[in-house]
């Protein structure tokens, strides 16, 4: 399984972005998905996650400002991002868990995979 992560760039303070987490290969549902950021300098951090049933939490520096939404259809997970300021300025990483049927042994595997992460930079 893999994800792909795409949307990033420079944008203005106030502005905004919409990143997209694309999964492809061989699964049966995606669960779990997170978005994270690194700063320069600085650990990776979680900034907002999505459930396999939709139920969506984000850390404080970001409620209110971006919005976590997928769309299993497509197999995508969409980061928007809005009143963007200096201080989001980061590399975003999304990370999936997934499961797949074995049908070999009639039961489902579990697995949990990252995105290359896409750079966000916001101008003040």
């Amino acid at each position: 399984v893999q994800l792909q992560a795409s949307g990033g760039g420079l944008v203005q303070a106030g502005g905004s972005l919409s990143l997209t987490c694309a999964a492809s290969g061989r699964f049966d549902r995606l669960n779990e998905v997170h978005w994270y950021r690194q700063a320069p300098g600085k650990q990776r951090d979680l900034v907002a996650t999505i459930s396999r049933y939709g139920a969506t939490n984000y850390v404080d520096a970001v409620r209110g400002r971006f919005i976590i939404s997928r769309d299993d259809t497509k197999s995508t997970v969409t980061l928007q991002m809005n009143s963007l300021k200096p201080d989001d300025t980061a590399v975003y990483y999304c990370n999936a868990y997934y499961e797949s049927m074995d049908h070999k042994l009639s039961r489902p595997t579990f697995g949990s995979t990252w995105g290359q992460g896409t750079l966000v930079t916001v101008s003040s």
